[in-house]
Formats: C-alpha cells, structure tokens, sequence
C-alpha cells in the first residue's frame, strides 16, 4: 500500500551518527504526494504546456537528428561544467587531435557524456528506466577519465561525501553505503508506480533531489543525476528527442540550484525546491522552443543561398546537412565527405566563405579550420 503525503509536511531525513561522523539518511519517496501550496499548480500547467510545445517542434523540423547532436552536446558541455570542467561548445565540436593536450581530460569527460546519453536512449527503445539502465550509462560516462578507479557501473561500497577535503570537514555526508540499494530500489519504485496519481514532473523533480542526496556512486553522480532528467522525460514520452538541456539553466543559476536542493535536507523545503524546477523545466523548454525557431529561420535562408551556386549546389547541400553535426570542417575532412578533388573542395569552402556560412579560425596558410560560427551560436 501507498501512503499518502502533504509536500509540505514530508521529512525528508536525519543525521545518522556514525563512526566520528554524521551521514545523512534519507527517507523513501515512493509516496502518493499532495501538496497545498497553488505556485505548484501554475507551475506544473505551464511547464507541462511548454515540454509539450518544445517536443511538437523536436517532431515537426525536418532533419530533425541533425540538429538533436548539438542539443546533446551542449546539455554534455554544461552538465560537466557544474562538475568544474572547461570544455565549452566550442571545444567540444572538436576532433582529439585538435583539442590542447591540457584539455583533453575535460574533453574526453564531454564526450563521454554524449556517448553515456545516446546510448542509454537507444536502450530505452527496448528496456524501461531503471537502476540497471543508470549502472551502464555510470560505466560509460565513466571509462577513460578521472574516476575511471571509482568504481565504474557499480554503487558505492564506502562512505563518500561533498566538499571538504574529508568527512571531518565535508559540507555534505550522503547516507551510508549499506543503504544504497535499497534506497535506489524505492527510487525505482516511484518511477513506475501507477498505483499513485503524480504528475511525472513532480515525480522527477523529487526523485532528482533524491538521487543527488543518496549519491550512490563513488563519483559522477551529479552528471547522472542530470542525465536522469532527460532519461525520465523521454521513458514516460514527454520527450521524443533529447531536446531541453536543462544543465545549461542549473549552471547559470548554479548557487541557487545546490542552495535549493540543501534546503530540503535542512528545512524540510520539498516544495521550494519542487517550485525551483519547474522554473527551470518551463524556461528552458521556452528557451529551447526559440532555438528550434532559430534553426528552421535560418536553415531557409542558407536553403535559399545554396541555389545560387549553380553546379555546386549538390555538393554544397550535403556539406550543409554535415556542417549541422559537424559546425568545423577542413578541406580534407570536405575532400573525404563528397569524393571530391582538395581543389574542389577548397573551392566550395571558399564559397561558403563568400557567403558568411563559415570563417576560418586558424590564420595560418595550411591546417586551415573553418567554422559554421552564426549556428554554434545558436547554442551558446
């Protein structure tokens, strides 16, 4: 049986006084949730209309696919800036050999992203989310890159904590190792419980606030956490594409989001931190609506210049179409995509150049990069 509870009156744990330290214990979430306070109900209805506004355009641009990478890599770049890298958009566009040796760690971590959230999509057109399903999405996020030693793929099997250079000192200690299990097990639960009537935004943003307080992996926990936004969205079809990048928003407003999240354990605040992301649910469903605006505006306008290039226009539509996942290119990388002559492809660069498509980057004479910079911005 459910039991019923009042946001406003849940607790959602306490201090349990361990060996020289204090973790945290949460307590389970697998509840039916109410809630008194109206902002929730505004919030929820035009947060719910603009998700379901965002996604009829994720459906209706042509290409879409194309168009879904960038997404993906902006949402990679910002969920690991919160976690202190520094590979922006611009450098995640990159190739490894073109990436400085001193950020590599942090591009390998981006790109990781990108891979640990195509392929937990893909799986979920054949499996449901679950806590196995975020175990391999761990591993892969995980291999090759600092904390590739912390147990990739599996919970935690010690004591870990946030900030602080020690329990001592640590800012925040999450619940012992020994409860993990179970308490991921009532996280599951939840997501799938159809014997409760919550609205599946409700129930993300409390089960992201409960994964990020039971912490159950040794590290990474903050991009998965993150990632199972997107995840949860697209398993119950709120989402069709991995189109709303929410890190973009928690970054920007980064104090308020770790803020929000410590006031529930300390307040017993489950409702401002509810209010808080459904802020950022509706504002970047909005924000991501006017890019899909942007990108339909502007795929005309170059649609409309690629005529005017006479015999090359073939060539030029399919570099376009590339240029879409790929916003960097070199004329041997253009020589390889169209089994063209390097003079050739020199050529139609020079084209694009002409018509304030790319830019080159480098100044230099040779190993010249050049840059689709107007559609990078579009992300930025």
């Amino acid at each position: 049986m459910t039991v019923n509870t009042k946001m406003e009156d849940y607790i959602p744990g306490e201090l349990d006084q361990r060996y020289q330290y204090q973790a945290y214990q949460p307590n389970t979430v697998n509840l039916q949730w109410n809630w008194d306070n109206p902002k929730i109900n505004t919030l929820l209805e035009t947060a719910s209309r603009a998700l379901a506004e965002l996604n009829a355009y994720s459906l209706i641009v042509p290409d879409v696919d194309l168009f879904i990478y960038m997404h993906v890599l902006k949402e990679a770049s910002q969920s690991s800036k919160i976690e202190g890298t520094q590979t922006h958009i611009d450098d995640a566009i990159l190739d490894e050999s073109q990436v400085d040796p001193e950020k590599r760690d942090d591009w390998n971590e981006v790109q990781n992203y990108v891979q640990a959230m195509t392929e937990a999509i893909t799986e979920l057109d054949h499996v449901p989310l679950s806590v196995r399903l975020l175990k391999q999405t761990h591993a892969i996020l995980m291999q090759g890159v600092r904390g590739e030693h912390k147990a990739p793929g599996d919970f935690r099997t010690s004591q870990n904590w946030i900030g602080g250079t020690s329990l001592s000192n640590a800012v925040f200690i999450p619940p012992h190792h020994d409860s993990v299990r179970e308490l991921m097990g009532d996280l599951e639960k939840f997501w799938h419980n159809q014997a409760v009537n919550v609205p599946d935004l409700i129930r993300i943003a409390v089960s992201h606030y409960q994964f990020e307080t039971i912490h159950p992996f040794l590290d990474g926990n903050g991009r998965i956490g993150r990632l199972l936004i997107t995840l949860y969205l697209i398993n119950r079809g709120l989402l069709d594409k991995p189109s709303l990048y929410l890190s973009d928003y928690l970054e920007r407003n980064r104090a308020q989001y770790y803020d929000s999240l410590t006031q529930v354990r300390l307040s017993n605040d489950m409702t401002q931190w509810v209010i808080f992301f459904l802020q950022a649910i509706l504002e970047t469903a909005e924000s991501s609506k006017k890019t899909f605006k942007k990108i339909m505006s502007m795929r005309n306008g170059l649609e409309a210049k690629m005529v005017t290039l006479g015999r090359r226009a073939e060539n030029a539509r399919k570099l376009l179409l590339y240029l879409y996942t790929k916003p960097i290119v070199n004329s041997a990388a253009v020589s390889r995509l169209l089994g063209i002559t390097p003079r050739a492809a020199n050529g139609l660069i020079a084209e694009f150049i002409k018509l304030k498509i790319l830019k080159e980057t480098t100044g230099y004479q040779r190993n010249r990069q050049f840059l689709f910079r107007d559609y990078i911005s579009l992300f930025a």
